[in-house]
C-alpha cells in the first residue's frame, strides 16, 4: 500500500503546486492592479474609432471582401506547402494542377483589384 502512495506521491505535488501558482495568478492581479482606472481606460474600442451605439448596423461590403480574400489567400498558403514538400512526387500533373489553381486564384484577385475592391476612399 504504501508503495502505491509513494508512486502517485509526484503527481500529488505537481497538482499542489499547479494548484498554489493557478491560485496566485487569479489573486495577484486584484491584489496589484490600480483601483481607480479613468473612464477612457474603460470605454470600449473598436478597431481605431468608438463603439457604435446600434450593434445592428450594417458595415461597409469591403470589410466582408478584404476578409473572403485574406481566407482565399490563407487557404492558397495552406495548399502551397504541402504540394511544395511533395514536388517531387506530384510530377508534371501536379505542379500543372497547382499552376491552374494558382492561375485561378490570380484572374480572381485581379478582377478584384480592377473592381476596386481594395480601394478605401
Amino acid at each position: 500500500m504504501s508503495g502505491l502512495l509513494q508512486d502517485y506521491l509526484p503527481l500529488v505535488i505537481f497538482i499542489g503546486v499547479s494548484l498554489v501558482i493557478g491560485l496566485a495568478l487569479l489573486v495577484a492581479p486584484f491584489i496589484v492592479a490600480f483601483q481607480q482606472p479613468d473612464p477612457e481606460k474603460l470605454s470600449a474600442y473598436e478597431c481605431g474609432f468608438n463603439a457604435f451605439d446600434d450593434a445592428r448596423m450594417k458595415f461597409d461590403v469591403r470589410f466582408y471582401l478584404v476578409a473572403i480574400l485574406f481566407i482565399i489567400f490563407d487557404l492558397e498558403v495552406s495548399f502551397l506547402f504541402p504540394w511544395a514538400v511533395a514536388f517531387k512526387e506530384v510530377g508534371v500533373f501536379g505542379f500543372w494542377s497547382m499552376m491552374l489553381f494558382l492561375g485561378v486564384l490570380t484572374i480572381g484577385f485581379i478582377y478584384e483589384w480592377k473592381k476596386g475592391a481594395l480601394e478605401w476612399d
